[in-house]
């Protein structure tokens, strides 16, 4: 069975709510180190005062029992502390007495770069918050949790994850973006499979770190800059040893992992929330307008690393999985062990 995950949740409902399907029984996590990652995420210069109110905590609601999990779907929610002051513009149900607090009136102002227009036209809204909510990278929170989940399995067969800022810069009244780079240790050779398109293992890391909010390129290895190199350069030649000098290819040839470091970066576009807002249109006149203003990061590189190193540490957790399978964590370190002997890799 291969592991699972679905979420829920809108920027300013209630909560974020994960679902893991498919862990091994007797999996130790550890309730601060998942924390510790939603702190990262909410870190770093350039984020909005949405970051001081939240204080995202971890809940499990089901699949753990003293710290381990049972094997059956484990249960995450992270609350949005934010929701009491949007009770009635996010009611589930439709609110009763006076409009009170935040979001009681349409937006109508959609925004260049976001979901707002493209979201509207193709579900039929006439509120730009019923696709804003949704496409808000406020959903991340989530999946960090998820991925700290991923890198607790992964530990158990020697797999580090670790992400990095690769270039930021400043700008006033503007936003900006930036790359971030996920490497990722340990791996053994044999990860993924040239067998199908769905099955290659850097198609799946690029599947992963283009699904976040923002993100508009994804390179594994050298990436673009081996279009501009010749093949003899281009190559990691191999050793005696199986091993490589080079790692041009970012730990992935053919689809498959090749025991080298994985190297992936992903590129992040400027926040598409201007305090300067650009041209748009109203869509309930149809004139010409500025985009809606709405509280905004100025920068999320920062917290971009840490949502891609929980989207690299969740796909590999995936393939792992897939490789070494397990109803119980003992069987998949032992089916790890055993593979490994029996590649004689060390």
């Amino acid at each position: 069975m291969t592991l699972t995950l679905a979420s829920a949740g809108e920027s300013h409902g209630p909560a974020l709510v994960a679902i893991l399907g498919g862990l091994p029984a007797g999996l130790e996590l550890d309730c601060d180190a998942i924390d510790a990652d939603l702190k990262r995420r909410q870190e770093g210069y350039g984020r909005s005062p949405r970051q001081q109110i939240e204080q995202d905590r971890v809940e499990v609601l089901a699949g753990l029992r003293h710290g381990r999990t049972l094997g059956t779907p484990l249960a995450l929610v992270v609350r949005n502390v934010d929701h009491k002051n949007w009770t009635w513009g996010m009611s589930p149900w439709p609110p009763e007495g006076e409009p009170s607090g935040k979001g009681t009136k349409p937006v109508t102002l959609p925004r260049p770069g976001h979901a707002d227009l493209a979201g509207v036209l193709k579900y039929g809204h006439d509120d730009v918050r019923n696709a804003l909510e949704r496409a808000s990278a406020r959903h991340t929170a989530v999946h960090v949790a998820a991925g700290a989940v991923a890198k607790a399995l992964l530990a158990t067969i020697g797999i580090a994850v670790h992400a990095a800022t690769v270039d930021a810069e400043r700008a006033e009244r503007d936003t900006v973006g930036g790359v971030v780079e996920v490497r990722a240790t340990g791996v053994p050779p044999g990860l993924g499979s040239y067998a199908e398109k769905a099955d290659r293992l850097d198609a799946r890391l690029a599947f992963a770190l283009m699904g976040i909010q923002a993100v508009k390129g994804v390179e594994i290895g050298d990436g673009f800059a081996l279009a501009a190199l010749k093949g003899s350069q281009a190559h990691d030649e191999i050793r005696t040893d199986r091993r490589r000098d080079t790692n041009h290819a970012g730990g992935i040839e053919a689809g498959i992992s090749n025991g080298e470091e994985i190297v992936v970066r992903a590129a992040m576009k400027p926040l598409p929330t201007l305090m300067k807002p650009l041209a748009s249109v109203d869509l309930s006149t149809g004139e010409p307008a500025q985009a809606l203003v709405e509280r905004s990061d100025v920068a999320a590189v920062e917290a971009l690393a840490v949502v891609a190193e929980a989207a690299v540490a969740w796909e590999l957790a995936r393939t792992a999985h897939e490789k070494f399978g397990g109803d119980a964590i003992v069987d998949f370190v032992e089916a790890h062990r055993a593979y490994l002997a029996r590649i004689e890799w060390h």
